[in-house]
């Protein structure tokens, strides 16, 4: 088993209470498998506490607390949707991912944990007008603008967009402002989540979807 460090014990407990054990089954799967299947670079096994699990599971501290469903768009090696899966088991996550192999391994993931994960093969784009969650979450999957186009017409109307992004963050929203805004996205904001917890924030864009959107025809767009 990928051991944890002790110093990002607290910020583990915090984020996955009880469910700790089963967290640290998913590191030690990635560990084992992630570099050997292409999911994870194998330098990053060394740092894949603090830079991707906790990283991802800080998110949950962006997620509404009414929140019934979530979609995790380019789920890849299950970051961040397995994790959020993990920290927060009364929300029905699904996964969408394109590539099979990627699709293959979360299913084994979902049934080593058992986890009660729903693994969708198909772009996001497949899925508009056919499915709806109360977030959708992404992570390194493409700049905001285009990311918008993707996933913002999976959210429910008055539900909530959570874009996982780095230092760019400002300069995509400023970028994507027009796309957000024809998609039925307002307000985006930036915010930094494990201040103090972690040497590295997790950084968030969170647009929320305006009510009504989908009956005024937005993301038709």
């Amino acid at each position: 088993m990928l051991p944890l460090p002790e110093s990002l014990r607290p910020s583990a407990e915090r984020l996955f209470a009880d469910r700790l054990d089963l967290a640290e089954r998913f590191a030690s799967m990635l560990a084992e498998q992630g570099p050997e299947r292409g999911l994870i670079g194998p330098h990053e096994v060394e740092r894949l506490w603090e830079r991707h699990l906790l990283n991802c599971a800080l998110m949950v501290d962006a997620i509404d607390p009414s929140t019934g469903t979530l979609a995790d768009v380019g789920s890849g090696a299950g970051l961040p949707g397995v994790v959020i899966a993990i920290a927060r088991p009364e929300v029905k996550v699904t996964l969408i991912e394109t590539m099979q192999r990627r699709v293959t391994w979360l299913e084994e993931v979902d049934s080593e944990l058992g986890l009660g994960l729903e693994v969708v093969r198909a772009r996001a784009e497949d899925l508009h007008g056919q499915r709806s969650f109360d977030v959708v979450t992404a992570r390194a999957v493409a700049a905001l603008d285009k990311l918008a186009r993707w996933t913002l017409p999976l959210v429910a109307d008055g539900g909530e967009l959570l874009a996982m992004k780095g230092s760019s963050a400002a300069e995509e929203v400023d970028k994507a402002g027009k796309a957000l805004q024809k998609l039925g996205g307002d307000d985006p904001r930036i915010a930094q989540y494990g201040v103090g917890e972690v040497e590295v924030p997790t950084t968030v864009v969170q647009v929320r979807r305006r009510a009504q959107a989908t009956r005024k025809g937005e993301t038709r767009g």
